[in-house]
């Protein structure tokens, strides 16, 4: 017994000065709650500057998010605008509240299913693309009012001082601004006002020439003095609908007055072990990007070959968008099985018709067509040192929307009734067909393929988004997949990116994103391939590493933006 006690001693003791050390060393540094830095990544220097500038004076990432959203519409008048709309996702950290604000346009309550139709019911060419006859009601000026009365911290006269100024002060015209206003050079000379703002002498301006926008710096000044009646039901309203009616359009002061900002449950789904959370209808990326990965989920994608991977992720891609042909369009108006369609068991019933072998041609998969998306988009990412976070995807559609400017607003409208359906069975401006469920309807908002994403576990976070029209889908897609490989906000950006929207039954690629082999593989499981030289997307990531405390924040190369961490 002697030796038992000392034995018992000696252990006791032991497991003592074990403790000792123990409390003595220091503990696990836990992960940051915050970020030790902020970060904004958005399609223009000028804009990010604003950002950082309101984040700089006290402002918070909603504050930021209204800086940058109207300095964009002011320096990219080819993407965004205060006559446009978009969608803004939104993560705040106190409450861990995430919610999407719709600034989506509405179709005017003149509007009518056949309005673009002729008298034997064929679409008339360029009528939902060019003139005030193709502005949906625009959304973006309440949603900037909405995020900075329920969101932010700043008044309205601060966050929109930057844009103020960058309309007063103008900016200088860049290789891109030439490429679009050549493009869209017969629609801005159609409209007086536009040509004299966005053109030199009724032509392409030369390099280096500086937009100033007075009429639009007035527009804004009033509408951060006045808020959300000045532009929906006071002077700037007035202006607006007389300018449209003058012009040939169909708005009316109640089309303006009736139009509200909606507050909407993100779509959140999980796959590898990240949480995935994006924007629901009236935008069909929270559903594609739920069904394309619900799809994959069901394949270990890393047990294959690389040109079996591709292929597989080529079929999830035609039948999400299958699906968004088939079913999508505004859930406020038409019934969209949501529910159903990002479920498991409808993801299982679309792998079952994969084969390993063989493409699907999808004309086998039924009758589905689709509505489009904004072709020259903006996208812009905010992260916060309070952990606040903002996704925000803003468009007027075609390149310089509408080409229209109402007199003496400097607003140009957005061309977003091309979004919807002008005739089931006709392409849209991006070779998208039109379906029922997006069918042209008085108020209604037009189906979109804006898709800002939140990607995140514990030690991660990536926020992001890009424009690109149908193919904003499966950019992001590309996007979270590189951040679940482990990228940072560089790589995700730039990974290699192609696309299979259902139809037309091709696969667009970027000229580095298949080698020669991969091209040959794919055309013998019957894939057709067509090459997109120029590339597309204009991508802005900022990742946050929470367990290594570090902040990286990108801007597409493909583009002409900037992103910065401070």
């Amino acid at each position: 017994m002697g030796r038992y006690t000392q034995l018992l001693t000696l252990i006791v003791l032991l497991v003592a000065v074990v403790a000792i050390k123990l409390s003595m060393a220091p503990a696990p540094e836990p992960h940051a709650a915050h970020p030790r830095q902020a970060a904004v990544a958005s399609a223009h220097p000028m804009a990010t500057e604003a950002g950082l500038d309101i984040l700089a004076a006290g402002g918070n990432a909603f504050d930021a998010a209204v800086a940058v959203s109207a300095t964009l519409a002011v320096v990219e008048p080819y993407s965004s605008g205060m006559g446009g709309g978009g969608f803004w996702l939104l993560h705040r950290a106190s409450d861990a509240h995430t919610v999407m604000i719709d600034g989506r346009e509405r179709a005017p309550l003149a509007a009518h299913r056949d309005m673009y139709l002729d008298a034997d019911g064929r679409v008339i060419p360029g009528l939902s693309v060019d003139g005030p006859l193709a502005a949906g009601i625009p959304g973006q000026a309440a949603a900037l009012v909405h995020l900075a009365e329920r969101y932010g911290r700043l008044p309205l006269k601060q966050t929109l001082a930057p844009a103020i100024a960058a309309a007063r002060k103008g900016f200088p015209v860049t290789p891109h601004y030439r490429r679009m206003a050549q493009f869209r050079l017969e629609a801005l000379r159609a409209s007086p006002e536009a040509a004299a703002i966005f053109l030199h002498d009724n032509e392409v301006p030369p390099l280096g020439h500086v937009i100033r926008q007075p009429d639009l710096a007035a527009s804004l000044k009033l509408l951060a003095a006045g808020g959300r009646d000045v532009f929906y039901d006071g002077p700037l309203a007035q202006a607006l609908v007389e300018g449209v009616r003058e012009a040939g359009g169909i708005w009316q002061l109640r089309d303006l007055r009736e139009y509200t900002v909606v507050e909407r449950r993100p779509i959140v789904f999980d796959h590898r072990g990240y949480r995935i959370t994006s924007v629901p209808p009236p935008s069909s990326g929270g559903v594609a990007l739920a069904t394309l990965f619900n799809i994959l989920d069901g394949f270990d994608l890393d047990a294959l070959p690389p040109v079996t991977r591709v292929h597989l992720k080529v079929e999830a891609m035609r039948r999400a968008y299958y699906d968004r042909a088939r079913y999508l369009g505004d859930s406020d108006v038409v019934d969209v099985p949501v529910a159903r369609l990002v479920s498991p068991q409808h993801a299982e019933q679309w792998r079952a018709g994969i084969r390993m072998d063989a493409a699907t041609p999808s004309t086998s998969l039924g009758k589905g067509e689709a509505g489009g998306g904004g072709f020259h988009t903006t996208h812009f990412s905010i992260l916060d040192t309070e952990g606040n976070r903002v996704a925000a995807t803003l468009s007027i559609n075609y390149p310089f929307g509408s080409g229209f400017v109402a007199p003496g607003t400097g607003i140009l409208l957005n061309d977003e009734m091309d979004d919807f359906s002008a005739r089931p069975g006709t392409p849209n401006v991006y070779g998208l067909m039109g379906g029922e469920a997006n069918a042209i309807a008085p108020g209604k908002r037009m189906l979109s393929s804006m898709s800002p994403t939140f990607v995140e576990n514990d030690q991660r976070l990536a926020i992001l988004g890009t424009p690109g029209g149908s193919r904003i889908i499966t950019m992001v897609f590309h996007g979270i997949n590189a951040f679940i490989d482990g990228g940072d906000a560089a790589t995700i950006v730039t990974t290699p990116r192609y696309h299979h929207q259902y139809l037309p039954d091709l696969i667009q690629y970027e000229p580095d994103a298949f080698d020669a082999d991969t091209i040959a593989e794919l055309r013998l499981l019957g894939h057709e391939l067509k090459p997109v030289e120029n590339g597309f997307g204009n991508m802005q990531a900022v990742v946050w590493e929470r367990e290594a405390g570090e902040i990286t924040a990108a801007s597409d190369p493909r583009g002409e933006g900037t992103a910065r961490v401070r």
